[in-house]
């Protein structure tokens, strides 16, 4: 045989002088194949250097085995430790998973989205950038009947499965926590709230200060993007007006941190003089000084529930579909940077 040129299951099947189907149906683990069979045929497909032929494959079964995940920034624990949880359930179930990022950049967004649907995967799996408040590039997944699945930042109007935390009582928790240590003043830094994330969390920032019967004032609600850079100049922006909080809620860790290192460039003491809570609980938030005290949100489990979401939908595509929205549990982690009060031990 001549080695230069690719082997094919006809190959294998002449040195055995066997079918070429047989050879197929034990490449593929079919049950109808002996495991002595099978053992010989992959034996020799691995010594003459047999590749399978995905692309005809796929075109003959209509599917890819793969799940395509589009997040806003990859570099984000929260993001991270999804994708952990889609893989883990993905690979036991023989799918292969492509990962991308759209920056939190709309456009980026749109020209990934359409080329996991032109690369022809399975279904998509996505959690939306910071600047998407139209959600047409993801009709085309719903016209094909392309299983597709959101996830923290969702698109409420699309018709698809779900996977969120409560939003609303992640606001109304740190806010409540805030009031409970003594802060008289409390800000809140958001992001864009066209997204539902956002804009959950400031309802449920605004609920807490109602319910204390606490002033909301816009002076004190700042929306961006929520970087490092937008973290400081809110701070900065803050403590600049006439009656500055002693509190704010942060929309994220990263924001709350360099709140944090501004604020103590300035000689203003955490927790004392100013307390701050901010969300995801990233890695460094428990390792800083003071530690953050943060919203820490079930992020493997996410990722796991997604796929094993979108899997059931990418194998039962032919049966009516119902989509649900599931709300998984939060913890409010307390920290130096928000406990003026001790912690009562128990007795």
């Amino acid at each position: 045989m001549d080695r230069k040129t690719s082997v094919t299951i006809h190959d294998i099947a002449r040195e055995l002088k066997i079918s070429a189907s047989t050879v197929s149906r034990a490449l593929n683990d079919n049950p109808r194949i002996s495991k002595s069979t099978k053992d010989k045929i992959k034996s020799l497909a691995l010594k003459l250097g047999y590749q399978p032929n995905t692309i005809a494959s796929n075109l003959r079964t209509q599917k890819t085995h793969t799940i395509g995940i589009v997040v806003p920034l990859i570099n984000r624990h929260f993001f991270s430790t999804f994708i952990s949880g889609v893989e883990d359930v993905a690979f036991e179930a023989g799918y292969n998973v492509i990962i991308s990022q759209s920056k939190d950049l709309l456009q980026k967004e749109k020209q990934i989205v359409h080329s996991m649907f032109s690369n022809r995967v399975d279904g998509l799996i996505t959690s939306l950038s910071m600047q998407t408040s139209d959600f047409g590039h993801f009709q085309m997944f719903a016209d094909k009947n392309i299983p597709l699945i959101f996830f923290d930042r969702i698109a409420p109007q699309l018709n698809a499965n779900k996977i969120i935390v409560d939003d609303f009582a992640c606001g109304y928790k740190a806010t409540q926590h805030l009031i409970d240590q003594g802060y008289q003043r409390i800000a809140h830094l958001a992001g864009p709230t066209v997204l539902n994330t956002y804009h959950d969390r400031m309802e449920g920032y605004k609920s807490a200060l109602k319910k204390n019967q606490m002033p909301i004032e816009n002076e004190l609600i700042i929306c961006n993007r929520l970087t490092r850079m937008d973290g400081q100049q809110a701070i900065k922006q803050l403590l600049d007006l006439k009656n500055p909080p002693d509190a704010v809620f942060c929309g994220n860790d990263t924001s709350a941190l360099s709140m944090i290192v501004y604020l103590k460039s300035q000689g203003i003491r955490i927790p004392e003089d100013f307390g701050i809570v901010g969300f995801s609980n990233e890695p460094f938030s428990e390792v800083v000084t003071p530690s953050i005290s943060t919203l820490k949100q079930p992020a493997q489990e996410m990722g796991q529930k997604a796929a094993e979401l979108i899997i059931n939908e990418i194998e039962n595509k032919a049966l009516p579909r119902t989509y649900q929205t599931i709300t998984m549990p939060t913890e409010l982690i307390i920290r130096a940077s928000s406990s003026r009060k001790p912690t009562e031990m128990p007795l």
